[in-house]
This record gives C-alpha cells, structure tokens and sequence, in this order.
C-alpha cells in the first residue's frame, strides 16, 4: 500500500525546469507520507512529475516507485497504490512471453502488464489498485483504480494539466486548486454524507476516478470510461452447487490475499463474517494473530437493540479459542474517541462517520505497531444481504437510500435560506434515480426480484464504497494496509446473480455464506445474529459531544454558523437519543449526529474552505 500523487502536461516540457516541478511533486507526495512510510521517490519526465510513498509489503528490498523501464521509443514509469492478487500468475504469463523480471513485487508484473496489452491490462487484474502510467513512448498518461473502489484515486483540471492523488489533501499542495464548496459539495456532505457520489470529489472542480473506471491523458484531451460493470446474468447452478463455488472462492481468495513479506493479522469481532475469514487464514496460518475493539464502559452500559443485538468480545474469545489464534482485545476510552474525531476527519479530508472512524482510526495505530498486513470482514453484508433493509418490507417500497432514509430530519437543522438553496431532497432523490437507472436487470425477473437487484446494487455501489473508503483512510493513516477478501470480484459477481431465494434460503439471512462456511466454525457462531461494528455506549461520550458541540455554538465566529439553525440545534441538543434509530447506516445515532456536527464546524475550519453557493 502506498501514497501516489503528480501530475502531467502533454502541451509543455517539463525537463527545463525539473527541479521546479520535482520540488511541487516531491511537496505533494510528502503529505501521503503516512501511506508509505518506508520509503519516498520522486521522477520527472518530459511529460509528468509524480512522487511516491511506499509501505513496503511484497519484496521490501526492490520495488521502489517511481518504477521506470526504459524502451527503444522512450521510458515508461509507473505510480501504484495497492496489491496485485494474481501477480504469480501475470508474472508467468509475462515470462512465457519472454519478459524477464528484476524484482519479486508486483509492482513490476503490472508495469510489464501495461507494455505488453496497453490499457487492456486493467481486465486482467485480480486486486485492489490505484495507479498511474506516464507512457512517453506514445505521449499518453494512464490512470485506472480497482473494480470496486477498494483503494482511492483523485484528480483536478488545472488548464491543461491533469493533477492526481491518492487523497484530497495532496492535490492542495498544487497551486491554483483550492478548497471551495458549491451547492453541489454541500448537498454532497449535509444529504448523503458520509456517503458521497461514485466520482464526486466534494470539492469544487475535483473528481475522482470511479471505482471499475480508467482514465487517459493524450493530445486529444482527458476522458475516463468503465472497463468494468458489473455482470448480470441468468443462474441456473442449485443452492448446493452455488454454495460450493463459493467455498471455493473463499478459500482461494484468503489463500491469494495471504501473500506478505511482512506480519499479518486479522480482525476478529466473533461475528459470521470475521469469524469465516479468520478460519480460513489460520488454516494456513498456525500462528495467526488476531484482534478485536472494545470500549470502557460497554461492560456496564451496552443494551442490546436491534442493530447490535448483543456484544462483540465474549464471541472473540470463544472463536479465537477454537482457532487457537494469538488474540489481542483493544480497549478505547470515550476521551480518546473525542480527541481523535480531528485526526479522522483530516484521514478522509472530509466529514465522515464520525467516532465509527475515530475508533477505528485509534484501533489501527495500535495493530500497525505488531502488523502491516490485515485481513477483515467487510463487505459481506453488502454482498450476501445481510443488513436489516434488505429484508424489512417498507425498505424495499421506500425509493431512498435505505441507510439514509429521512432527508427531513437533515435538512432540517439548516438555516431556512441555506436549505432553499440546496434543495436537499431534490438532490439526494436525483442521485438516487441515477444510480437505479445504472441497475442491469434480466428479462423475464419479477418486479419483486428486480427490486431486490436495485437493492443489492445501490448497497454495492454506495453504502459498502462509504465502508471501503473509511477503511482505507483510517487504516492508512496509521502506515496500515487492509484487505477484504469479501470484495473480490468474482465473489460478487457470482451472489450478485444468485436469487434472493438462495440469499435467504430457507428464511435464514446470508445463507449462502453460512451454508459455505459449514465445517470451518461451530454452528452456534455460524448461526449468530448480525451486530455491526461495536460502538461505545457510555453515556459519558454523548456528555462530552454535547458540551463540545455547545461551546462551538457559543461562538459566533466558528464557521458552521453559516449553516446551522439555532433553534434546531437547540432542540436537537435537548433530545433524548434513542440509540436504536440511527440517521445513518446501523451504528451513526443521535451521539454520532452530534459528533458530525462537529467534524463538518472542524472541517470548513481547519481546510479554511470558501462556500460558494
């Protein structure tokens, strides 16, 4: 995993002046550095100047980036932020074609990749991936970023320049590209966030590169295109043999993802979807390390609801005992939640989940001091239906984010001018349209099951992108590199076209996943009810956020005045929260609404952002 930003200019050299622009790359590079804290490189060719910071995972030794290699008609250099799964097998392909290889990373197989099939490469990729080819042979620079968005990649115009990024931060660093929000960007965090559009950048006149997407600078101009959707096909294989084929799969894609140079670990909550992963990781791993998160208090004030039926850490435990894993419980307090919502919204460089990713965030600092390399849970729910819209009545009539259905409620702690000129819910319904409208349907399906496909796209595309972008920054703010086995694509594709009736086999939710894990884990956990990620219940936290939050108020000058309405702050302020009823996703409540509240105050001030409405 890494940290990748430059940029290039195909109408002006760059070599008179490489020292200046080296030094604006180098610049732009070195606020990634907690991407890649083991080494940092900087190149400059006629046409781009990129920097790179590395965590070193596959062949620490070699591989340092930018990787160059030099051909008759000129060099080509590569940037790269991720891990190429199927590397063994690229590389013998690669070599029964007669390349010949300097290194072991797989660094070197993607670039030999790209000069021997182009742009093709990206369909043959089995990973998670961001990365950037400057091709001087044909004077074109090539961007392309993973099937599902695992790992991020961001750009901005700048005349005729393209400037890119891992993050958002890094294309500040680049002169002329400010932070001001429009209508679109706030509509962006007050109406879907910490969600956000497929290619939106928040920011005004900053994208990113979607997920399944490529995109090429020539002399024609820039334009992206999708080298992936998602497939839609007919099943006609029984439960049982779906079930077999996804054993399969898992297996082989903990298998691939296990590959490291480095220690590796995983997270286990004691959940289904932890717990299957884990399994199949000390199967090949006698000595496998675990962890999972808890927080002072819960022992004396977690009520089960709901959305977290009951606690994590006694189910931990058990399953760790059975796989005997080396098994660390991490403890976070509610002051260390407080002061870390500052480090997690500069992680995302934007508003996010609030103490879901500053727990998080803490959580990875600590696993970074033993490990590099983790392997987690997410994405199952997503994938397999887990989650509770998925199976409740009035979520599938509803025509809104599931996980976000009361537009209302937001829009209403605006200022009465601020929310007439977003038009909240005309925003979030017309993103809404346009993701269902993307939706590929069989002939022949019932509305029933082409609503449950819209259901389970909207899920793909949205809510687990909100989950994998948490990942990624919380995680890699700390030097951290996370891998979701569940995301790999050959794992969606095929329960993105089972029937529900396989999903929901027998009434059971995510049977298919349960059926397949069968023989890995005792039935008791294989049959556990869903609880999400923990979150602390000690009312101490919402204390502190409401003390928090009226000091801001206090203050005429802080910027979130120019959004806020007094009196419906005030009235929120005075609720009583209901933990059960969350206004985003299963875990973001009333404590975690107070806590936004202050990341997006914290955010327009510490990235001194202009809104321009």
């Amino acid at each position: 995993m890494c940290g990748i930003a430059g940029f290039s200019d195909l109408t002006t050299s760059l070599l008179p002046e490489s020292a200046l622009w080296g030094a604006l790359a180098r610049r732009m590079g070195q606020t990634l550095l907690h991407r890649g804290p083991d080494d940092f490189g900087c190149h400059v060719s006629a046409q781009s100047a990129m920097a790179h910071a590395r965590l070193a995972i596959m062949d620490p030794l070699h591989g340092g980036q930018p990787f160059t290699l030099p051909t008759d008609e000129g060099e080509v250099t590569l940037i790269y932020n991720g891990e190429i799964y199927n590397a063994p097998e690229l590389r013998r392909m690669l070599q029964s074609l007669g390349v010949s290889f300097q290194t072991h990373c797989d660094t070197e197989v993607l670039l030999q990749c790209y000069l021997h099939f182009g742009t093709e490469c990206s369909r043959m990729l089995n990973g998670i991936f961001a990365f950037v080819v400057d091709d001087t042979r044909k004077k074109q620079v090539f961007l392309c970023r993973d099937r599902f968005g695992v790992k991020p990649l961001f750009y901005a115009r700048s005349h005729d320049r393209l400037v890119y990024a891992s993050e958002i931060k890094a294309l500040f660093e680049y002169p002329g590209i400010n932070p001001v929000i429009t209508r679109e960007g706030l509509c962006e965090v007050w109406g879907l966030g910490p969600a956000r559009t497929p290619g939106c950048g928040v920011f005004d006149r900053i994208y990113e590169i979607k997920p399944g997407y490529c995109g090429l600078l020539d002399r024609s101009g820039f334009r992206t295109w999708a080298y992936y959707t998602l497939p839609c096909t007919p099943c006609e294989e029984s439960y049982e043999t779906v079930t077999e084929r996804l054993r399969a799969l898992l297996e082989d894609t903990v298998k691939r993802q296990m590959q490291s140079d480095v220690p590796l670990c995983t997270f286990l909550s004691g959940g289904l979807d932890s717990s299957v992963i884990t399994a199949l990781a000390a199967q090949l791993d006698p000595k496998l390390t675990t962890y999972s998160f808890d927080y002072q208090g819960n022992d004396q004030y977690f009520h089960p609801t709901a959305y977290q039926p009951d606690a994590d850490e006694p189910w931990a435990e058990k399953v760790s005992r059975l796989l005997h894993t080396d098994h660390h419980r991490l403890v976070c307090t509610s002051e260390i939640l407080l002061k870390t919502l500052h480090d997690s919204l500069q992680a995302r460089d934007l508003p996010g989940m609030a103490d879901v990713d500053s727990s998080l965030l803490y959580f990875c600092s600590l696993v970074q001091q033993g490990h590099k390399v983790v392997l987690c849970g997410e994405c199952a729910d997503e994938i397999f239906g887990g989650y509770p819209w998925f199976h409740k009545e009035e979520a599938l009539l509803a025509r809104v984010f599931p996980w976000s259905p009361d537009i209302h409620r937001r829009a209403s702690l605006l200022r009465p001018d601020v929310a007439e000129a977003l038009g909240l819910p005309e925003y979030v319904a017309a993103r809404y349209e346009e993701t269902v409208r993307e939706v590929p349907a069989l002939p022949g399906e019932t509305m029933t099951e082409t609503r449950r496909r819209e259901m389970s796209y909207l899920n793909l595309r949205w809510f687990m992108a909100t989950l994998l972008e948490r990942k990624d920054r919380c995680s890699m703010a700390c030097g951290l590199e996370v891998r979701v086995p569940y995301a790999d694509h050959r794992i969606i594709e095929l329960i993105y076209n089972t029937p529900w009736a396989y999903k929901c086999h027998n009434g059971v939710r995510k049977s298919l996943l349960r059926d397949a894990a069968r023989g890995l884990l005792p039935e008791e956990v294989l049959q556990r009810k869903k609880s999400p990620y923990p979150k602390t219940h000690n009312p101490d936290y919402e204390a502190m956020l409401r003390t928090r939050l009226q000091d801001v108020l206090r203050d005429p000058t802080r910027p979130i005045h120019q959004l806020l309405s007094p009196k419906a702050v005030k009235d929120l302020l005075s609720e009583t929260f209901d933990y059960g009823q969350p206004w985003f996703g299963q875990l973001m409540a009333g404590p975690q609404l107070l806590a936004y509240l202050l990341q997006v105050n914290d955010w327009l001030e510490t990235y001194h952002i202009r809104i321009r409405l």
